[in-house]
Protein backbone atom coordinates (compact mmCIF):
# COMPACT_ATOMS: atom_id res chain seq x y z
CA UNK A 1 0.00 0.00 0.00
CA UNK A 2 1.38 3.71 -1.03
CA UNK A 3 2.19 6.14 2.11
CA UNK A 4 0.86 8.75 -0.05
CA UNK A 5 1.89 10.81 3.43
CA UNK A 6 5.19 9.91 4.11
CA UNK A 7 7.98 11.71 6.24
CA UNK A 8 10.94 12.25 3.46
CA UNK A 9 14.03 14.54 4.38
CA UNK A 10 17.39 15.28 2.58
CA UNK A 11 19.38 18.24 4.08
CA UNK A 12 17.50 21.17 6.25
CA UNK A 13 14.65 20.54 3.85
CA UNK A 14 11.50 17.70 4.95
CA UNK A 15 8.36 16.91 3.83
CA UNK A 16 5.32 15.25 6.22
CA UNK A 17 1.95 15.34 5.81
CA UNK A 18 -0.40 18.43 6.31
CA UNK A 19 -1.90 18.96 9.43
CA UNK A 20 -4.55 21.13 10.18
CA UNK A 21 -1.89 23.30 12.44
CA UNK A 22 -0.07 24.40 9.08
CA UNK A 23 -3.17 26.66 8.10
CA UNK A 24 -1.75 29.73 9.33
CA UNK A 25 2.40 29.37 8.31
CA UNK A 26 1.06 27.75 5.12
CA UNK A 27 -1.14 30.84 4.50
CA UNK A 28 1.97 33.03 5.15
CA UNK A 29 3.68 31.15 2.76
CA UNK A 30 0.91 31.27 0.05
CA UNK A 31 0.56 34.85 0.71
CA UNK A 32 2.33 36.55 -2.03
CA UNK A 33 0.58 37.10 -5.62
CA UNK A 34 3.73 36.14 -7.72
CA UNK A 35 3.06 32.78 -6.60
CA UNK A 36 -0.30 32.21 -8.31
CA UNK A 37 0.75 34.78 -11.21
CA UNK A 38 0.67 32.05 -13.65
CA UNK A 39 -2.12 29.51 -12.24
CA UNK A 40 -5.36 29.26 -13.36
CA UNK A 41 -6.70 30.56 -10.07
CA UNK A 42 -4.93 33.72 -9.31
CA UNK A 43 -6.23 35.20 -6.37
CA UNK A 44 -4.90 32.30 -4.15
CA UNK A 45 -3.09 34.43 -2.48
CA UNK A 46 -6.31 35.54 -0.90
CA UNK A 47 -6.83 34.18 2.37
CA UNK A 48 -10.24 33.00 1.37
CA UNK A 49 -9.63 31.02 -1.53
CA UNK A 50 -6.34 30.17 -0.25
CA UNK A 51 -8.59 28.38 2.56
CA UNK A 52 -10.41 26.94 0.31
CA UNK A 53 -7.34 25.40 -1.30
CA UNK A 54 -6.51 23.99 2.09
CA UNK A 55 -9.37 22.52 3.16
CA UNK A 56 -8.74 20.64 -0.22
CA UNK A 57 -5.54 19.23 0.55
CA UNK A 58 -6.15 18.41 3.94
CA UNK A 59 -9.10 16.32 2.25
CA UNK A 60 -6.67 14.84 -0.24
CA UNK A 61 -5.13 13.02 2.10
CA UNK A 62 -2.12 13.22 0.50
CA UNK A 63 -0.55 17.10 0.98
CA UNK A 64 2.96 17.33 2.30
CA UNK A 65 4.16 20.06 3.69
CA UNK A 66 7.40 21.34 2.57
CA UNK A 67 9.73 23.01 5.52
CA UNK A 68 13.30 24.60 5.53
CA UNK A 69 14.24 23.33 9.10
CA UNK A 70 11.30 25.10 11.10
CA UNK A 71 10.41 26.85 8.04
CA UNK A 72 6.90 26.72 5.88
CA UNK A 73 8.11 27.02 2.40
CA UNK A 74 5.42 25.49 0.85
CA UNK A 75 3.59 22.41 -0.19
CA UNK A 76 2.93 19.34 -2.59
CA UNK A 77 0.47 16.64 -2.73
CA UNK A 78 -0.08 12.87 -4.07
CA UNK A 79 -2.90 11.79 -5.91
CA UNK A 80 -4.64 10.15 -8.45
CA UNK A 81 -5.57 12.00 -11.20
CA UNK A 82 -9.48 11.91 -12.56
CA UNK A 83 -8.67 10.74 -15.95
CA UNK A 84 -6.12 8.14 -14.88
CA UNK A 85 -7.39 5.03 -11.99
CA UNK A 86 -4.43 3.32 -10.55
CA UNK A 87 -1.51 6.00 -11.12
CA UNK A 88 -0.34 8.42 -8.70
CA UNK A 89 0.87 11.67 -9.74
CA UNK A 90 2.43 14.57 -7.84
CA UNK A 91 0.81 18.46 -8.05
CA UNK A 92 -0.65 20.92 -5.68
CA UNK A 93 2.74 22.31 -5.72
CA UNK A 94 4.15 26.14 -4.70
CA UNK A 95 7.35 27.38 -3.42
CA UNK A 96 7.38 30.65 -2.25
CA UNK A 97 9.51 32.86 -4.11
CA UNK A 98 13.55 33.06 -1.74
CA UNK A 99 13.00 29.29 -3.41
CA UNK A 100 12.78 29.92 -6.59
CA UNK A 101 15.02 29.07 -9.38
CA UNK A 102 17.26 27.09 -7.33
CA UNK A 103 17.74 23.30 -6.17
CA UNK A 104 14.36 23.16 -3.79
CA UNK A 105 12.07 21.96 -6.32
CA UNK A 106 14.19 19.42 -7.67
CA UNK A 107 15.03 18.24 -3.94
CA UNK A 108 11.08 18.46 -2.97
CA UNK A 109 10.32 16.60 -6.38
CA UNK A 110 13.37 13.94 -5.83
CA UNK A 111 12.37 13.18 -2.50
CA UNK A 112 8.34 12.26 -3.63
CA UNK A 113 9.79 10.86 -6.67
CA UNK A 114 12.12 8.58 -4.96
CA UNK A 115 9.30 7.34 -2.30
CA UNK A 116 6.53 7.10 -5.44
CA UNK A 117 8.79 4.81 -7.66
CA UNK A 118 9.11 2.29 -4.92
CA UNK A 119 5.49 1.83 -5.48
CA UNK A 120 4.82 3.08 -9.08
CA UNK A 121 6.64 2.30 -12.78
CA UNK A 122 5.73 5.87 -13.52
CA UNK A 123 4.68 9.40 -12.14
CA UNK A 124 2.31 11.78 -13.88
CA UNK A 125 2.44 15.90 -13.25
CA UNK A 126 -0.79 17.53 -14.64
CA UNK A 127 -0.28 21.69 -15.32
CA UNK A 128 -2.26 24.72 -16.55
CA UNK A 129 -1.30 25.74 -19.90
CA UNK A 130 -0.90 28.81 -18.60
CA UNK A 131 1.59 27.78 -16.17
CA UNK A 132 5.21 28.26 -17.70
CA UNK A 133 7.03 28.11 -14.45
CA UNK A 134 6.12 24.80 -13.55
CA UNK A 135 5.99 23.87 -17.01
CA UNK A 136 10.49 24.10 -17.70
CA UNK A 137 10.40 23.00 -14.11
CA UNK A 138 8.79 19.46 -14.56
CA UNK A 139 10.37 19.15 -18.12
CA UNK A 140 13.73 19.87 -15.98
CA UNK A 141 12.38 16.93 -14.21
CA UNK A 142 13.23 14.68 -16.79
CA UNK A 143 9.27 14.60 -17.55
CA UNK A 144 7.64 14.56 -20.99
CA UNK A 145 4.58 16.30 -22.37
CA UNK A 146 2.03 13.63 -23.13
CA UNK A 147 -1.69 15.18 -23.89
CA UNK A 148 -3.68 17.62 -22.84
CA UNK A 149 -7.16 16.86 -21.92
CA UNK A 150 -9.71 18.53 -19.93
CA UNK A 151 -9.89 16.65 -15.93
CA UNK A 152 -11.51 17.47 -12.74
CA UNK A 153 -9.97 19.76 -10.19
CA UNK A 154 -9.96 21.68 -7.09
CA UNK A 155 -11.22 23.98 -9.69
CA UNK A 156 -13.57 22.36 -11.25
CA UNK A 157 -12.90 20.70 -15.18
CA UNK A 158 -9.65 22.03 -16.47
CA UNK A 159 -7.46 21.78 -19.45
CA UNK A 160 -4.54 20.27 -18.59
CA UNK A 161 -1.06 19.04 -19.82
CA UNK A 162 -0.23 15.65 -18.92
CA UNK A 163 3.67 15.16 -17.79
CA UNK A 164 5.02 11.45 -17.43
CA UNK A 165 8.20 10.74 -15.85
CA UNK A 166 9.53 6.77 -15.67
CA UNK A 167 11.62 5.51 -12.86
CA UNK A 168 13.99 4.54 -15.74
CA UNK A 169 14.13 8.12 -17.32
CA UNK A 170 14.35 9.45 -13.45
CA UNK A 171 17.09 6.97 -13.07
CA UNK A 172 18.94 8.14 -16.07
CA UNK A 173 18.25 11.93 -15.07
CA UNK A 174 20.15 11.57 -11.65
CA UNK A 175 22.59 9.27 -12.84
CA UNK A 176 22.11 5.75 -11.18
Amino acid sequence: MFDRQPTLTSGAFSLRRLREDDRDALRIAAADPAIWAGHPETDRYEASVFYDLFDQLLAFKGALVMRDGDTVIGTSTYYTGSTQPGTIAIGYTFLTRPYWGGKTNLTMKSMMLAHAFESFDEVWLHIAPSNLRSQRATQKLGATYSHTENMQTSMGPCEMQFYVISRAAWRDRIGQ
